[in-house]
């Protein structure tokens, strides 16, 4: 050996996969942590790469603060950045350090690669070298991006995105990105740069360019030609200027946020107030480049300032707070006066941190319904000031009149239903909508305010005719509007597509957060707790005006997932944000820890005793507190309008507790709560949301009537519903029919059957009352292994137990008591194992459930058989 670099395949360049990653800001971690834990924590990392580079076949080439990796596949070294994102995620969670954020740039080019010899090694350099102009591109990439961004080369990009599908759905949900054209020192020519991330884990913004990058922008908007145009201009006045002037630098990115002021207007003309307002808002939100802050989250935040959003106007000085406490880049100020006989709509673009103006627009017409026309050009004209290209603009723009009234008076009750909406004064916006489409009957945006109204106020009937009216002018919505009818659509007439639907939407209009929120419903809806999780975070963003409702999603799949002290942190944060049924969920979280004292003290401050809640019938039954429990329902039950499908839901679970208590005439009033809702499954004329929660009710129905062997009122429904519900559908009484189906089988004396219906619908979406069903198929074939399996997953499930989605939770008592009594079950086991002291243990936890003073008869003498077994 000649201590001279050693050559290994490097007569000719080879085509490889580069990805460079930079952990931002690890200097100052390490100066925050100190060097003990600062090693700890980068042991942990260090490991986290080594898994990383195993699972998609990398090769660690260099490191420092960041690394060098190379790949065979594009699609493993996307896979690799990805899971990193995630890992450091974990990995600052797990030190306490906050969020670990790197830096990710993806390459696909030619390289000169050689592996140094030994001596070389010995002496300090690296085992494998390469070389070549993809190397310091992909570091300018890397350096370009944003902390926690990954951005991809236009080489790179094609590949890995023909490639994702093969990440199943995860690939399905990746978010892309273009940004533009940039020049990168010391790479020749303009490149194109793409981003990729996953929901809630991409900055998905423009990077911000330095000295090493800049964006390729026209002649006209680079600084030099701007300070050349000036110049020229400087001399000409401010009205001239205002009107030739080229556009401003102004600092905003691609998907930042603006507050839209309130309007000045300085006509007296009223009925500009309001309709110029929302018209001015409708026109602004068609763009895909600029974020508009919605009313509703405006008036949270006026609220937060501790000013009425009632009274308070939002001009110059309210609404730079406003926007900077929302994190906004810009305040829009739009004001409509009459000049000169004319109508003028004019907007200003400010600065929030200075409240200078950073550019104005204006448009005259002549009578006020030149406003309309007049706004649209205003809005074009900022769009392209912040940023935005005028392809874009042509693009994803309609003109007012055609997507929304040309009647100002109908736009006006809009806006003011609209407002009443806000105020979740349901009854009010539905009367303004209607109004608004009395004005204008082709008024589709109105007719979707109605669909809204009436689905607030559980008013099926009125929601689909709502519907169907707004479906038959889809074509003078907005585009995104059209994509939210369609998802409306889906989730009234079809179910089974909805939750595509809403996907769809939330990839197409990233920071439309009502989507999100509805994809995390429906996943929910579907027991994909964890999946929905994603989502769920992603609505709870700051700027969305559902941030608060969305953190009560995401304590309902904190309890789906096991982390009851997670839940209740998060419904507590919902209950701040002013969620008035959060404290619901506090309470069941609490529950499902066993903190009843704490559970009945949330409970008893929840401020909608109004409403019909069934969950502390639920916690009570949880104590063993069965008359309790039996009196809540009744309670609750009183809330409730007689005929309506949540008061017979409730009746068929107040007939659930009583035969789980083993009251007498149980079974009577269990098959007489059945009834209504039978019917209904098959009433074609019931809407399809009424019909779902009917035939999921009878389902659980037809759960208890199996535990007291009335297999004739289970078959019955069985037969009734046969070919409703396919048990591969996607629809949310699809499993709970198998497993109804299995129950059956094995009331029959088919155990066998039992357990080949449900062991394949194991997939982690599966009903509670499927394990029930196994432990006694399993207990039934003599498999005592299985059996206490399926008992011990049970016990482990509390969460799940009391959040479980489905006819409004109607199977949760049911599901609560096979938490308490698997505690008994695990004790027959093991007793009939010879097993005496691990039996005592289970039936000491249960004893402490549930005291034997309490116990309904028939547990009674099952706790008793037990004592007899090992004493």
């Amino acid at each position: 050996m000649d201590g001279q670099p050693h050559h290994h395949d490097t007569d000719s360049p080879q085509l490889r996969t580069l990805l460079l990653t930079d952990l931002c800001e690890s200097t100052q971690l390490v100066e925050r942590l100190g060097d003990s834990a600062a090693a700890a924590l980068f042991r942990d990392h260090d490991r986290l790469v080594l898994e990383l580079q195993h699972r998609w076949r990398g090769r660690l080439i260099d490191r420092s603060d960041g690394m060098l990796l190379l790949f065979e596949r594009p699609l493993d070294g996307l896979g690799f950045a990805l899971d990193y994102r995630r890992g450091l995620d974990a990995l600052g969670q797990a030190h306490r350090v906050g969020p670990l954020l790197a830096r990710s740039g993806l390459h696909v080019g030619e390289l000169l690669v050689w592996r140094n010899s030994e001596e070389a090694v010995s002496a300090g350099a690296k085992p494998v070298e390469v070389e070549g102009l993809a190397k310091p591109f992909a570091a300018r990439l890397m350096q370009l991006a944003r902390p926690g961004q990954i951005l991809l080369s236009s080489v790179a990009e094609p590949l890995v995105r023909r490639a994702a599908r093969e990440l199943g759905e995860r690939g399905a949900t990746l978010q892309w990105r273009t940004h533009g054209r940039w020049h990168f020192k010391g790479v020749p020519g303009v490149q194109e740069v793409h981003e990729v991330g996953e929901p809630g884990m991409a900055p998905l913004r423009m990077p911000r360019g330095d000295s090493k990058a800049r964006r390729d922008l026209p002649a006209w908007r680079r600084p030099l030609a701007l300070v050349a145009e000036v110049v020229l201009v400087g001399g000409v006045a401010i009205g001239i200027w205002a009107a030739t002037r080229p556009q401003p630098a102004i600092a905003f990115a691609e998907r930042d946020w603006v507050v839209v002021g309130d309007l000045r207007n300085l006509t007296g003309q009223t009925v500009l107030d309001d309709s110029l307002q929302q018209a001015f808002r409708i026109s602004l939100e068609q763009s895909r480049y600029v974020n508009v802050l919605s009313d509703l989250k405006v008036r949270d935040t006026l609220a937060r300032m501790q000013r009425d959003p009632a009274t308070t106007r939002v001009d110059r000085a309210i609404g730079a707070e406003v926007a900077q406490r929302d994190g906004a880049r810009l305040l829009i100020l739009p004001t409509v006066a009459e000049v000169g006989g004319r109508v003028r709509f004019s907007a200003e673009i400010v600065d929030p941190r200075t409240q200078r103006t950073l550019a104005a627009e204006s448009a005259d017409g002549r009578g006020l319904e030149s406003a309309l026309r007049s706004i649209d050009q205003v809005t074009a004209s900022l769009r392209n000031a912040m940023g935005e290209s005028l392809a874009s603009i042509q693009r994803d723009s309609a003109p007012l009149p055609d997507v929304t009234t040309s009647n100002l008076d109908a736009l006006r009750a809009y806006a003011l239903g609209q407002h009443a909406f806000g105020n979740s004064e349901y009854e009010k916006a539905a009367g303004f909508y209607a109004r608004a489409v009395e004005l204008d009957p082709d008024f589709a945006l109105a007719y979707v305010g109605l669909l809204r109204s009436a689905n607030a106020q559980v008013n099926r009937a009125e929601a689909l005719a709502s519907l169907r009216e707004a479906m038959a002018r889809k074509n003078r919505l907005p585009p995104r509007e059209q994509l939210y009818l369609d998802a409306w659509n889906a989730q009234l007439t079809a179910p089974a597509d909805a939750l595509d639907k809403w996907r769809q939407m939330s990839e197409l209009y990233p920071d439309f957060f009502p989507a999100y929120a509805n994809v995390g419903y429906g996943l929910l809806s579907a027991r994909r707790y964890a999946d929905a999780m994603d989502y769920a975070m992603r609505a709870t963003d700051p700027q969305s005006e559902f941030a608060a409702l969305s953190m009560a999603l995401v304590g309902q799949l904190h309890l789906g997932l096991e982390n009851p002290g997670k839940a209740a942190e998060a419904f507590a944060a919902a209950q701040e944000g002013g969620v008035r049924n959060a404290p619901v969920g506090r309470a069941i979280a609490l529950a499902a820890r066993r903190e009843f004292d704490r559970a009945h003290e949330v409970w008893s401050r929840q401020p909608t005793q109004d409403v019909a809640y069934f969950d502390h019938a639920s916690i009570l039954l949880d104590q063993g507190d069965w008359n309790g429990a039996i009196e809540e329902m009744r309670r609750q039950l009183a809330a409730t309008d007689a005929g309506s499908v949540r008061n017979q839901i409730g009746q068929l679970m107040l007939a659930s507790v009583q035969v789980l208590g083993g009251q007498p005439h149980a079974r009577d009033a269990l098959r007489q709560a059945m009834e209504p809702l039978l019917a209904r499954t098959g009433d074609e004329a019931a809407p399809l949301p009424d019909v779902l929660d009917s035939a999921y009710a009878v389902l659980v129905g037809a759960l208890v009537a199996q535990r007291i062997g009335d297999t004739r009122l289970s078959g019955e429904v069985l037969r009734r519903l046969k070919g409703q519900f396919h048990t591969s559908g996607d629809l949310p009484p699809a499993k709970l029919y198998l497993t109804v189906q299995a129950g059956q089988r094995l009331a029959e004396g088919d155990a066998a059957q039992a357990i080949a219906l449900l062991e394949p619908a194991l997939d982690g979406a599966e009903p509670v009352q499927a394990h029930r069903i196994l432990l006694e198929a399993y207990r039934a074939r003599g498999d005592t292994a299985r059996s206490l399996r399926e008992s011990r997953w049970l016990a482990a499930h509390r969460g799940r137990s009391y959040v479980e989605p489905g006819c409004g939770r109607c199977q949760q008592a049911l599901n609560v008591f096979d938490t308490v009594v698997s505690h008994l079950d695990s004790a027959e086991l093991l007793a009939s194992s010879a097993r005496a002291k691990d039996a005592a243990a289970e039936l000491e936890r249960f004893d402490s459930a549930w005291p034997a003073e309490r116990l309904p008869d028939y547990l009674r003498r099952r706790r008793d058989a037990v004592l007899a077994a090992f004493n």
